[in-house]
């Protein structure tokens, strides 16, 4: 029998974890839940639509499992609140692992974290809570991940490596051998990073521009 699942959110990455935990894993999406004030209907993708506020009477702790489904928004900080709300209220927080993925290290990942198809994680990683690591990242050996990370598709993390708590790695983000990742780190899309970073940093590569000349005026 299935574990009862209540995902946390009304968004893309509800509406694909609910595709996901109901395609491949041990759970049964049973409902959505969100705080009142955002609540428009009373269903989302065809499930009960109920306030955060009152989901421990409708769905209790003792016969339900969660997972917040919330993005990187802040730093992570709003998956991050939401996560410890529901710990306070005693609910297990579910993991999905994508059998698609290449998984290789002993160490399992923490609670509340989603690891999509493609992934390959080396020996001797580990993941903490509350991570979402997008498709097709490379998550190099003896690394680690701290809690509330987002780490976003096609990211090269490299051996030995350190990312702290709530950063956000951009779409082909290269993280260099032996780099530390200081908490609430903001890595751009297409950043190399071969030095430890600073708190609270924002690195980005230089933008890509757009010539003068027109597409049909150069050949190649």
């Amino acid at each position: 029998m299935k574990k009862k699942l209540v995902i946390f959110g009304t968004g893309d990455l509800a509406q694909l974890a609910h595709c996901y935990f109901s395609a491949e894993s041990m759970y049964e999406v049973v409902a959505f839940t969100v705080n009142k004030e955002y609540i428009k209907e009373d269903k989302f993708e065809d499930k009960p639509l109920i306030a955060f506020e009152q989901i421990a009477n409708n769905y209790p702790s003792s016969k339900f499992d969660m997972f917040i489904a919330v993005g990187y928004n802040k730093m992570n900080a709003n998956r991050e609140k939401i996560y410890g709300l529901a710990k306070v209220l005693g609910y297990t927080l579910a993991t999905y692992i994508s059998p698609k993925c290449s998984y290789l290290s002993n160490e399992l990942p923490g609670e509340n974290t989603f690891i999509f198809e493609d992934n390959t994680i080396q020996p001797f990683v580990k993941i903490g809570n509350n991570v979402i690591l997008w498709s097709g990242n490379h998550i190099g050996h003896h690394s680690v991940i701290d809690d509330h990370n987002f780490i976003s598709s096609h990211v090269v993390i490299s051996g030995h490596c350190h990312i702290k708590p709530n950063c956000f790695l951009g779409v082909n983000a290269t993280i260099g051998n032996n780099v530390v990742i200081e908490n609430y780190c903001l890595i751009g899309a297409g950043a190399v990073i071969t030095a430890s970073t600073e708190p609270h940093g924002i690195y980005v590569p230089p933008k890509t521009v757009k010539l003068s000349k027109k597409s049909t005026e150069v050949n190649f």
